[in-house]
């Protein structure tokens, strides 16, 4: 995707199109989210966006003379040490210097922003009448570039068009995230409408899905005691794994950023990584 006439933009240009689609006062106070590597000033004239700053994805960004790769999770999440360019972080941190790869992160703002990580699943997955399931404690009053709606917040609570046993709603959900197993809690006959969902990791949201009135949880990294609080409290899971939760997110922020880019009259190209996979096999 590019534009036929335009300037060339700049990491500056493309970290205030970033802040309009996921202001960076989202993100939760634990993360670190924004510029990982490189200079403002750099021009911009090749963007990929990709899950995770895999080495595998830097090499061949350079290699395809992307300019910049905004990721979802942070190359950082702690502070560094020291840089040994015979480890993983370190090779990443000289590869990306040394072709003038800037590295950015839009990772919690992007889960809460309207038109983030949890509206897309939640869509994806056919819920309508969206609220949120554990609303941002920053108030948000600019307007959404991805999807509709002005909610911000992690998870999202929706309603099925009609109630389905679990076990039909986990093939449809397979389907639409274009994954092969699921893990589930719960009697695969029960009828369930609403749903609580969680992108990433959703543990932690187990009690606002709880209270939120969803009779099944969509999320991923559950774990077993996750499972045994579920099963005791009565209501259903479904794990989908990290990264089949956050992987569908990648395209819908590139086609975002590639709009941005048209409107500033930037001649920039924007693409999806594709070399990105689950890490696990589920055998």
């Amino acid at each position: 995707m590019a534009s036929k006439d335009g300037m060339t933009g700049s990491v500056a240009q493309f970290i205030d199109v970033l802040d309009r689609i996921a202001p960076v006062r989202l993100a939760e106070t634990w993360d670190n989210v924004g510029l990982q590597i490189g200079s403002r000033r750099w021009p911009v004239k090749k963007i990929w966006t990709a899950l995770d700053p895999l080495e595998v994805v830097v090499d061949q960004a350079c290699d395809h003379d992307v300019d910049l790769l905004i990721t979802h999770h942070p190359l950082f999440f702690r502070p560094i040490k020291h840089i040994d360019c015979e480890t993983p972080t370190g090779r990443i941190i000289q590869k990306a210097l040394s072709c003038r790869l800037a590295i950015y992160s839009t990772h919690t703002n992007l889960d809460s922003a309207a038109g983030g990580v949890n509206d897309v699943l939640a869509e994806r997955i056919g819920l309508h009448d969206l609220r949120v399931l554990a609303p941002s404690s920053v108030a948000d009053g600019g307007q959404p570039s991805i999807g509709v709606g002005s909610h911000v917040g992690l998870g999202r609570v929706g309603a099925l068009p009609t109630a389905v046993s679990l076990g039909t709603f986990v093939e449809k959900t397979k389907i639409a995230l274009n994954i092969g197993a699921v893990t589930v809690v719960g009697d695969l006959d029960e009828q369930v409408q609403t749903v609580a969902v969680c992108s990433g990791s959703g543990a932690s949201l187990l009690d606002a899905a709880l209270g939120s009135g969803a009779q099944v949880y969509v999320s991923g990294d559950l774990g077993y005691h996750t499972a045994r609080d579920a099963q005791q409290a009565g209501i259903n899971l479904i794990d989908v794994g990290h990264f089949g939760s956050e992987r569908l997110i990648i395209d819908v922020l590139a086609s975002a950023i590639h709009d941005a880019s048209k409107a500033l009259g930037l001649d920039v190209t924007v693409e999806a990584a594709a070399m990105e996979n689950d890490p696990f096999h589920h055998l």
